[in-house]
């Protein structure tokens, strides 16, 4: 599994070239393109790592995956899926349109920036720095070591180019879906998106939704059953933005990607997967990040669909 590894690795170095940094959030063009890292986790708990597996970087969109399965855990799903859905839109993670349109004004899944930001103000807490802190101590559970922090440069980056966001935000306020104070929600939802990981936390995470929330490394159930099958149904549908169905019928498996060049992805009973390579495509996706999944899953006969 390692000389593959490095295999891949070194085959999907040149699609680093290919992406852009995204620039929209400024912290993050600050990133390096030619950055890359992979890890896996297998079944046994055996770890595989190359390149720039350590770096650590912010998770953005992926922490939607975690948000979601932590207010599951903590007060159950009917709590989230009685204001948001489950469907796929087939649009831009940021889109308004959806919301606008539907006759629920509902968002349409919790991986999309509207539903995330609600599920966010779902968090048990009295302020955004309690709430924050207690889903911190969850991330921390998750991959195993302490110290999740979020980085704060990127925290306030964001915060200050939310436009979009906060329209989102006060849409979904008007409605009566959005619970609590509108700054304060996207508060919790700027610092969730700024949290640092890397990709062998992504790969600890991801085994643990591909072991139907059993870790490998610490014999321990970590998460629900129910958990990891809703996390990573939707991952499947809707983990990849509007290049969900293509990455589905390309490669096959539950992903979840972030602007920030993540892309944590679980093979069912078999491994879990983290990949960063900042350079991403038009739709959002690490490029190299999407190199890597494909060559993976085609060597390895990952697909699960």
């Amino acid at each position: 599994m390692q000389k593959l590894l490095e295999e891949v690795y070194e085959q999907s170095l040149f699609a680093c070239n290919m992406g852009k940094i995204a620039t929209y959030i400024p912290a993050l063009a600050l990133a390096d393109q030619n950055d890359l890292g992979i890890a896996i986790v297998d079944k046994e708990g055996q770890v595989f790592k190359t390149g720039l597996f350590d770096k650590r970087f912010s998770i953005q969109s992926i922490s939607k995956v975690l948000a979601l399965a932590y207010v599951m855990d903590d007060q159950g799903e009917s709590v989230i899926f009685s204001r948001v859905g489950k469907e796929p839109t087939g649009d831009p993670f940021n889109s308004l349109v959806r919301l606008e349109t539907s006759a629920s004004h509902k968002p349409f899944n919790p991986l999309i920036n509207a539903g995330a930001i609600v599920v966010s103000g779902l968090m048990r807490g009295n302020k955004p720095e309690e709430k924050i802190a207690l889903f911190a101590k969850f991330v921390e559970k998750l991959v195993g070591r302490g110290s999740v922090t979020r980085n704060n440069e990127v925290y306030h980056s964001e915060k200050d180019t939310a436009a979009r966001n906060r329209s989102i935000a006060w849409f979904l306020k008007e409605m009566d879906i959005l619970p609590g104070e509108v700054e304060e929600t996207l508060d919790v939802y700027f610092s969730q998106c700024a949290f640092s990981l890397d990709a062998l936390d992504l790969a600890k995470v991801a085994i643990i939704l591909a072991m139907d929330g059993f870790d490998p490394i610490r014999k321990e159930q970590i998460l629900k059953p129910r958990i990891a099958h809703v996390c990573k149904s939707l991952m499947v549908t809707c983990g990849m933005y509007d290049g969900s169905g293509e990455f589905a019928v390309d490669v096959g498996i539950p992903a979840k990607s972030g602007v920030g060049g993540g892309i944590m992805a679980a093979v069912r009973d078999r491994m879990g997967i983290g990949v960063y390579g900042p350079a991403l495509d038009e739709k959002g996706n690490s490029k190299a990040g999407l190199e890597v999944m494909s060559r993976l899953s085609e060597r390895l006969d990952l697909r699960v669909l």
